[in-house]
């Protein structure tokens, strides 16, 4: 599998704040790619430092193996970010805000025309293509921001807090999109979110605390490892629940069985299954890995 993005022992520091912190890990071509940590972590000077708008103390970086240190114009040009404040002017239209950042790519004429028809198919925005931006709804502005940073065709899209303060609604829409994306583009797409259900969906997850990675892998993996399983099993009383043999806690209507893993939740089923007519079986949760990890709740839009 091709890596667009790799890092290699990166430093960055703030007078006394050692914001990035011997950082290693790597994006491959295509992914969906969860970069997580509270505020202050330092997810945002690593996505700064990847997009050469910030100066690195030391280590390398690699996107789509060109080192940033010999060309950060050819990178900028793989490149899309979303950030997690729109920064389209809202005195403009969609058509005046995509044409004026086109013109930054060297992007004119019918290539341009062209490229603001495709992008307004797919992200359905054809309705208010000539409309201003001010006048536009929370989950329109997004589909606009998104087709701002692709508009040069990047091979890499930043997503920086894509979702924040959108109507579950509207984040539903955002995501189905987003997904298409990678789908018609093979469009590498490193994501940052306090969302810990977008997180879940992804292919791969590095968790960063004080600037140095802390856990990464599969979310299947990390929940695995990092998060306990749970059975509850409904309509039994407490006498029913200790033949069972494993420590729980009372719910409504049952009672619950904290596991390290679901082997043992089908092991339980085995022995007892005149117990298990009605239950739930319910993996680890993210939310729980990154607290087990960090110690922290991942909650608020962060940098």
């Amino acid at each position: 599998m091709n890596e667009v993005i790799r890092i290699c022992n990166l430093h960055k520091s703030f007078k006394d704040v050692h914001a990035v912190n011997d950082l290693s890990f790597k994006v491959n071509e295509g992914e969906l790619f969860a970069f997580l940590g509270v505020n202050g972590a330092g997810k945002s000077t690593t996505i700064s430092i990847i997009c050469s708008t910030l100066k690195k103390d030391s280590g390398k970086v690699y996107v789509d193996g060109i080192d940033i240190d010999t060309d950060s114009y050819q990178i900028k040009q793989k490149i899309g970010v979303v950030f997690q404040n729109s920064v389209l002017d809202k005195s403009l239209t969609v058509r005046q805000n995509l044409t004026f950042r086109a013109a930054l790519y060297g992007i004119f004429n019918k290539e341009l025309q062209d490229r603001i028809e495709y992008l307004s198919t797919i992200l359905e925005f054809k309705d208010f293509i000539d409309r201003p931006v001010g006048k536009l709804s929370g989950g329109q502005r997004r589909k606009i921001d998104i087709a701002r940073a692709i508009i040069h065709n990047p091979k890499i899209l930043i997503l920086d807090e894509p979702t924040t303060g959108l109507d579950p609604q509207t984040r539903t829409i955002m995501w189905k999109v987003i997904n298409d994306l990678r789908k018609k583009l093979n469009m590498t797409v490193l994501l940052t979110t306090h969302y810990m259900e977008e997180a879940v969906d992804c292919d791969y997850v590095v968790i960063i605390d004080g600037g140095k990675m802390v856990a990464e892998g599969k979310p299947y993996e990390l929940k695995n490892k990092y998060a306990s399983d749970s059975v509850t099993v409904y309509g039994i009383n407490e006498e029913q629940a200790e033949l069972i043999g494993e420590d729980y806690q009372k719910v409504v209507g049952g009672f619950r069985f904290i596991i390290k893993d679901t082997k043992l939740a089908t092991d339980m089923i085995i022995k007892n299954p005149q117990l298990f007519t009605d239950y739930e079986v319910t993996k680890g949760q993210m939310d729980s890995v990154f607290l087990n990890v960090t110690g922290k709740k991942l909650v608020g839009g962060d940098k």
